[in-house]
């Protein structure tokens, strides 16, 4: 199943019989072939979809589009960003973020705060909440941004700054931490005006959007 980038606000996905697609709804500009659309209950764990989702907030009314063509997906004119996954790590991002995606992928839902005051903290200050998104899995993810998003690689040998509203996503073995900046020049007014950014440490890559600007 291929994900094909039409521009920096469009992608092309080609539907078949073995691979349909989740996206969000309302994020279908047009599409050619036999595909039939058909609204799914949360935001994924496949084509059925999941409880815990809305429970934890973190649903977006999703549509399967099924059956053998093309459908091309945009929202908001917002970029969008194709991230392969090779199943040896998952995506974490917020739902919010999530265009399409191959419904073979599994998708849960993790409590930010279950890393302690630090994480919860963290979800806030990336607009996350205490809930993140996980998708699972090997195939296409189609992720929204403002101004497009772009991969930092993490390679263990030195930490990777990120601002907290420029954070999109990360997959790998990564831990992010929100790191306070906050010193006599900010306080006084005379500082850089980034008083947080979140630390990235271990093995992977970062999503960052090239926007401060929240959902």
């Amino acid at each position: 199943m291929l994900f094909e980038q039409v521009n920096n606000k469009v992608v092309r996905a080609h539907v078949t019989a073995q691979s349909p697609v989740l996206a969000r709804r309302g994020a279908m500009l047009g599409y050619s072939g036999a595909v039939a659309f058909r609204p799914v209950r949360g935001q994924g764990g496949g084509v059925g979809g999941f409880v815990g989702a809305a429970m934890s907030g973190e649903s977006n009314p999703m549509m399967a589009s099924e059956g053998d063509g093309a459908v091309l997906y945009g929202y908001k004119g917002l970029y969008v960003t194709v991230i392969d996954l090779d199943g040896s790590y998952p995506l974490t991002c917020e739902a919010d973020r999530l265009l399409a995606h191959d419904a073979n992928l599994q998708t849960s839902v993790q409590f930010v705060g279950s890393g302690g005051v630090r994480a919860a903290v963290r979800g806030a200050m990336t607009g996350q909440g205490l809930f993140t998104t996980l998708v699972h899995g090997r195939g296409p993810v189609a992720l929204l941004s403002h101004g497009g998003a772009f991969p930092l690689q993490v390679t263990g040998q030195w930490p990777v700054g990120v601002d907290p509203q420029a954070y999109v996503g990360h997959t790998g073995n990564l831990s992010l931490d929100l790191k306070a900046k906050v010193g006599f020049r900010d306080l006084t007014g005379r500082g850089s005006g980034e008083a947080f950014t979140l630390q990235v440490t271990g093995q992977g890559t970062v999503y960052v959007q090239a926007s401060e600007q929240k959902f």
